[in-house]
């Protein structure tokens, strides 16, 4: 059973493996693994964008490349030579790094859920309000690269998993390879993104009007765009989380939350079979979601307990 961001790194796993098959076809592979990995923007970029948000235009492109930069260190510097030494000498700790991150994720996703229906504060919110424009930058780029870790972390650890009986030379060029892949597509889309709205302004001047009209749309649509993406990015983090710690449990041979999940999902497919896989998958983002906002909730309370 996968779901979700988990579906997407089965993805990513499978092309890392055919790289791994023959370093003469690196560069051929790694180009199939950038192209799935594209998946991954579903989640990096519905939470990215709103780390703009706020600032000035002239700002939003440098702030993105700030946060890719820290990104790609995050892949090639911190991460990789961590999960090919433990890898080596430490494979049984890869499935519990990997709940830990879940687990966060599941923590993030539930707090904004709950600031959202107003059961809590949003003191990152209040803290901005009291900050200068550069320091809230160095706030907004340190919050966005400690959440890209996370899920950097999940990405490349699979990954690995996948080439682990290659030698580590093999590894840690197909690792790197797909870490640049897949930051290139994320944040390639992230700032796509964040600039929608300045490129309605300029095409909206176009003496064209089926250009202009196309412009004005755009401009009007952005708002919706970012509330959209920021509902999306909760929710990805929910089931993003639920899903890694099903797949976890299974490592550690509790099968049956996977099995049942798995078990319903079908279910619902095999009900409506002429969009069978679209409703599998939703029954199962949305269980896993469940157990997201479930383990998130515990741990939320955990916290605030502490804190006061």
């Amino acid at each position: 059973m996968a779901s979700g961001l988990v579906a997407l790194l089965d993805d990513i796993a499978g092309i890392t493996k055919l790289a791994a098959a023959s370093l003469d076809d690196i560069g051929a592979a790694a180009g199939k693994a950038g192209t799935k990995a594209a998946g991954v923007v579903v989640d990096d970029a519905a939470v990215t964008p709103n780390y703009v948000v706020g600032f000035s235009p002239d700002r939003e492109l440098p702030i993105i490349a700030r946060i890719a930069k820290g990104s790609l260190r995050n892949k090639l510097i911190f991460i990789l030579p961590v999960a090919l030494a433990l890898s080596a000498f430490a494979p049984w700790a890869l499935n519990p790094l990997l709940m830990l991150g879940g687990t966060y994720l599941c923590f993030e996703g539930a707090e904004k859920l709950l600031e959202a229906f107003g059961g809590g504060h949003d003191h990152a919110a209040e803290a901005e309000a009291t900050l200068d424009s550069k320091a809230l930058e160095e706030q907004k780029v340190g919050g966005a690269i400690r959440t890209d870790f996370i899920l950097s972390a999940e990405i490349m650890v699979i990954a690995l998993n996948e080439v682990a009986s290659g030698t580590i030379w093999n590894q840690a060029i197909v690792l790197a390879v797909v870490g640049v892949l897949i930051t290139v597509a994320v944040y390639g889309a992230v700032a796509l993104i964040v600039k929608m709205d300045d490129i309605g302004l300029y095409l909206s001047r176009k003496p064209s009007s089926g250009m202009a009209m196309f412009g004005r749309g755009l401009v009007k649509g952005m708002p919706i765009l970012m509330k959209a993406l920021s509902i999306i990015g909760t929710a990805a983090m929910l089931w993003v989380g639920g899903g890694i710690l099903l797949h976890g449990l299974e490592g550690f041979g509790v099968t049956a939350p996977a099995h049942l999940v798995h078990d319903w999902a079908v279910a619902a497919g095999s009900a409506m079979p002429a969009v069978g896989g679209a409703v599998e998958w939703i029954v199962s983002a949305a269980a896993a979601g469940v157990l997201g906002v479930v383990v998130g909730g515990v741990v939320v309370a955990v916290v605030h307990r502490f804190k006061h």
